[in-house]
């Protein structure tokens, strides 16, 4: 568990330091000033659960693994039933930075030991317009790090329910994550109580364990006992000796994809009414997001 020790207005100043040194630290090793230190007390973040059997991956169906082609996968959630929420970084390629062919893009609902629970092309892939494949500063490397994926058919097995979005945490919050990883690619993993670090209204760094693979996994936080994603992962890093999670705020890019793919609908004269279904609610050294995804 990460404990920030500062009041609640010295918290906020501590952050803003922090996520400056994040910036910093995108093309510098990471050396906090001893004045940004985060004290991390001993772990107690639940461990990764794998959800390898149906009843373990009960209520997690639509989360699902994003198959790239054969430049390694990503993770994502249904957020509609024609709508997946991932990382912007997984629609480009690793090695020369072009965007992927939507149509070499598989996403597997519920993917565990060899079988998903639905199948589906990407019909329209939409990557956040301020966001910059490999860029130096930290706004465009994670601020607007998020995608939306349109399947070729929606998915309705009465077992795949999408999510819900919800309000972004605050420091101290505890979270929950949905990934696979480059270890665990076969079945996705829960990791049940993780927590905030620190948080900006673009930004999060997160105790959460992830790894190549979980690029676009769901933060989570519950709600009236429901699930409602609230970031998504976008990078690992180190801080402070300590590896963490960074994950991308959602509220103004959601809306800025949301828009973007009613938009091409409409052009396309296929209306927007079936999009707006579906439970739509209104330091560190950086791996590059070139990196963060397995290879073949």
């Amino acid at each position: 568990m990460a404990q920030i020790c500062a009041g609640k207005s010295l918290a906020r100043g501590i952050m803003k330091r922090i996520f400056s040194s994040l910036a910093i630290a995108l093309v510098v090793p990471f050396g906090a000033p001893a004045q940004d230190v985060v004290t991390l007390a001993p772990a107690r973040d639940a461990r990764l659960e794998s959800l390898e059997t149906s009843d373990a991956g009960r209520g997690w169906e639509a989360v699902g693994k994003l198959e790239l082609g054969r430049r390694g996968f990503c993770t994502g959630a249904l957020i509609a039933p024609d709508l997946v929420l991932t990382a912007g970084h997984c629609l480009f390629d690793r090695d020369t930075g072009a965007r992927i062919d939507p149509a070499s893009i598989e996403f597997r609902a519920g993917w565990r030991n060899g079988r998903a629970i639905a199948y589906r092309g990407i019909k329209r892939a939409v990557a956040h317009p301020d966001y910059v494949y490999g860029g130096e500063k930290l706004n465009e490397r994670v601020a607007f790090d998020i995608a939306l994926l349109q399947l070729d058919q929606p998915i309705r097995q009465p077992s795949v329910t999408p999510f819900a979005i919800g309000e972004q945490p605050l420091a101290g919050d505890a979270v929950s994550v949905v990934s696979y990883a480059q270890d665990r690619s076969e079945a996705p993993s829960l990791q049940e109580v993780c927590k905030v670090l620190a948080q900006e209204p673009k930004m999060l760094m997160l105790t959460c364990d992830v790894d190549f693979g979980s690029s676009g996994a769901p933060v989570f936080a519950f709600l009236g006992g429901m699930p409602r994603i609230v970031s998504v992962v976008s990078a690992k890093a180190e801080y402070d000796g300590h590896k963490v999670a960074i994950g991308t705020g959602l509220a103004e890019p959601l809306e800025d994809l949301r828009r973007e793919i009613m938009e091409a609908e409409e052009a396309a004269g296929l209306g927007s009414a079936r999009i707006l279904r579906g439970g739509i609610t209104s330091g560190p050294k950086f791996l590059r997001p070139d990196e963060d995804r397995p290879g073949d």
